[in-house]
């Protein structure tokens, strides 16, 4: 055969191989774009500013990817208790897991750093905090060597104590049980209010509060209405402090598993929702607290000189339980810097 001729010949079958491959990759392409991923959101809470945040998310998502991705929304715990999502959310048997913050301590301390009182002082200043930059940047980045990628943080509520007898006076918090979230932040700012704080996850509280193992608990009134908090206690005093905000976490390994095209859909969706929630979160307040003494409870506010000096005691707070963990003191300073530019 003739030089010319084998390089004819060599020529036809590298051209029919790029064929080939050509048709390989795009058929692979084709049936990535075809494959279809299931998205199991999680969160403890029903009826709230996070619940309302997984719909729309879901929503959203599903659209986005013209149906690529098939989210199904799991609330009030229906996956196990708030350590149980967090741990199926790392491995990856849980896709997205919307839950406040500070219970993401056991992954990474800098999580409940959103615990601090005094950060915030309405819902507005909490939401446009969540939306600092710089603290953005520090919240989704923890945890991503554990498993875990931040893709929203928003402010879910201010805080509460619902109590079986009425807290009208910094007086009546002595002597009381009352549950936290997962912080020590919590802890010592009740510890300063003379009460005996319990970490406990939400599922626990009503029970706990029925058959007397705590006297009350901090929360939102976003949570106490529509989850029928009212079964155990008809009382809550809106202290306001600390804000209590949620963060969305997306599996990392589902995450990574996912087409480029698709993990952006993940991503902006998730920022696109972190800014329509506030105006929805504001309503859902609303609408609680009526709701709470639509059905009988009372809402009590603490006497204008006693929610003074309770700021005053909770001011120190924040700094004193940071200042012996080099992260946390970091993180707590990128907080209350935040905290400033956004007030």
């Amino acid at each position: 055969m003739s030089f010319v001729k084998r390089d004819f010949v060599a020529r036809a079958a590298a051209g029919a191989g790029a064929i080939v491959l050509s048709l390989a990759l795009g058929l692979s392409v084709a049936r990535a774009q075809d494959k279809t991923y299931a998205m199991k959101i999680t969160l403890p809470t029903l009826n709230d500013p996070s619940y309302n945040f997984a719909k729309n998310y879901a929503v959203a998502i599903e659209k986005d990817s013209g149906g690529r991705i098939k989210p199904e929304i799991y609330p009030a715990s229906q996956l196990g208790t708030i350590p149980r999502q967090i741990e199926g959310t790392q491995f990856g048997a849980i896709q997205c897991a919307i839950i406040p913050p500070e219970f993401f301590v056991g992954v990474d301390e800098r999580f409940e750093v959103m615990a601090a009182p005094g950060l915030v002082d309405s819902m507005a200043h909490g939401q446009r905090l969540a939306a600092d930059p710089a603290l953005l940047k520090l919240m989704l980045g923890l945890g991503a060597d554990k498993g875990l990628h931040g893709v929203a943080l928003f402010m879910n509520s201010p805080s509460s104590v619902i109590a079986k007898d009425p807290i009208r006076h910094l007086a009546d918090f002595k002597g009381k049980k009352i549950r936290v979230l997962a912080s020590p932040f919590q802890t010592q700012a009740l510890t300063r209010l003379g009460a005996t704080p319990v970490a406990m996850t939400l599922g626990d509280v009503v029970p706990a509060m029925q058959q007397g193992a705590i006297d009350g608990a901090v929360g939102g009134i976003v949570v106490w209405t529509p989850m029928h908090f009212a079964d155990a206690a008809k009382y809550v005093t809106e202290t306001g402090q600390p804000a209590i905000y949620a963060i969305a976490e997306i599996s990392k390994t589902w995450y990574d598993s996912l087409p480029a095209d698709l993990q952006k859909i993940i991503d902006s969706d998730a920022a696109a929702q972190q800014t329509a929630i506030y105006p929805l979160a504001t309503e859902i307040v609303g609408k609680a607290r009526k709701g709470w003494t639509d059905n009988g409870g009372e809402l009590i506010s603490l006497p204008a000189d006693e929610q003074g000096s309770m700021m005053k005691t909770f001011s120190s707070v924040g700094a004193d339980v940071s200042q012996t963990k080099p992260l946390l003191n970091d993180a707590y300073k990128i907080a209350t810097e935040a905290a400033a530019r956004t007030q």
